[in-house]
């Protein structure tokens, strides 16, 4: 059975705000509900940066499956992480954006998503890595960047689905990973916990 046809027998829930995730998901799941989770994001200070997008999505998911139990519920979380060990959020201003990309530039970072997915009080979480590298920007590509308003939204300050792509060297991994949802895997998994 196919993906598609497997997850229109259930009840799908998309607890993420991300326009971008829910574009992707509409190649898994032509029909699905979007219920953003409202718990927080507050990280135990302990937790490596690889692990936090897999605690976030658990957190996310088990906020919304824990109301509709009936439910498939797919939590998400993104994270940039710069060659340092920096983890990159949405920029709070332009300055900081441009800061990011500049920390960003002429470098190699990861991304990283996480997802939980939730079904019948079980909740089984991944993480997708895929590495980017940037080619070196000049000050006036990041300013005239970030004139467009598209990093604001977005961890790392880029959007590799939009202009951002044009500040990519080049992608090790999954390229829907960057813009937010490892679409491949979690097809796969789902097809394994619901098939």
């Amino acid at each position: 059975m196919t993906i598609k046809n497997l997850m229109m027998e259930y009840d799908v829930i998309l607890a993420s705000a991300s326009p971008r995730r829910k574009e992707l998901m509409q190649l898994i799941c032509p029909g699905f509900r979007v219920i953003p989770a409202d718990c927080g994001e507050a990280v135990p200070e302990a937790l490596s940066s690889r692990d936090v997008p897999g605690f976030l999505s658990y957190q996310k998911c088990e906020c919304i499956a824990q109301v509709y139990q009936n439910s498939v519920v797919i939590g998400c979380d993104t994270v940039v992480t710069t060659a340092d060990g920096e983890i990159l959020g949405k920029p709070k201003s332009e300055e900081d954006a441009k800061r990011m990309l500049r920390e960003l530039s002429g470098r190699m970072h990861t991304v990283d998503t996480g997802v939980s997915i939730g079904y019948k009080g079980h909740i089984e979480t991944f993480t997708e890595t895929t590495k980017v590298w940037f080619r070196e920007l000049t000050e006036e590509e990041i300013n005239d960047y970030v004139a467009t308003g598209e990093p604001m939204d977005k961890a790392g300050a880029y959007g590799i689905q939009g202009e951002g792509t044009l500040l990519v060297d080049k992608i090790d991994g999954d390229f829907f990973n960057v813009v937010g949802l490892p679409v491949s895997k979690l097809a796969n998994k789902l097809h394994e916990i619901l098939d």
